[in-house]
């Protein structure tokens, strides 16, 4: 299992959630050092591989997709006042980024690859929202390839999670 974004806050739960079940391997892949170097020594599983890796490096992200078998991405820029101020950023991040781990699994051969998007991308008014939209669509698409390939891909919702870095939160 791979899991890109896994130390944000929804990462880190479901690499938690998964090490529970204990999997064969887990590959966690973030951009974030402290997030990620913190939950590697809280972890402390000989199960876990983490790695410092940007998916807008295919380059780079490419190896670390070597034998996974279900990918979870959930890597993206999220915050929806630094995406305003930095559309290209968030294009490269949520949508190239996300056509990167398409083209990794495709040719890897991943079974199954399961995308977390947001409300957002629902009538999206915003660059985040439109970026993720964007990203769901390259998602539906690149299930008209796993024909050849078997790689099979899915696209999920979330909206505001409480508690989560790039929230709502309360004073």
């Amino acid at each position: 299992m791979l899991v890109t974004g896994g130390a944000g806050s929804i990462g880190e739960a479901l690499v938690r959630t998964l090490l529970k079940f204990n999997p064969q391997h887990v590959v966690l892949i973030d951009n974030n050092e402290a997030a990620t170097y913190d939950l590697e020594k809280d972890l402390r599983s000989s199960r876990l591989s983490t790695f410092i890796a940007d998916i807008r490096d295919k380059e780079r992200i490419e190896p670390l997709f070597e034998g996974a078998d279900f990918v979870f991405h959930l890597a993206a820029l999220k915050n929806l006042p630094m995406c305003e101020s930095n559309p290209y950023e968030a294009v490269k991040t949520n949508i190239l980024g996300t056509e990167n781990v398409i083209d990794i699994c495709l040719r890897e051969n991943v079974k199954k690859v399961v995308f977390a998007s947001t409300g957002k991308a629902v009538q999206p008014t915003t660059v985040y929202g439109a970026s993720k939209l964007l990203a769901e669509r390259f998602i539906t698409i690149a299930n008209v390839h796993r024909r050849d390939y078997g790689t099979r891909f899915a696209s999920v919702r979330f909206g505001n999670v409480l508690g989560s870095r790039g929230s709502v939160s309360f004073v």
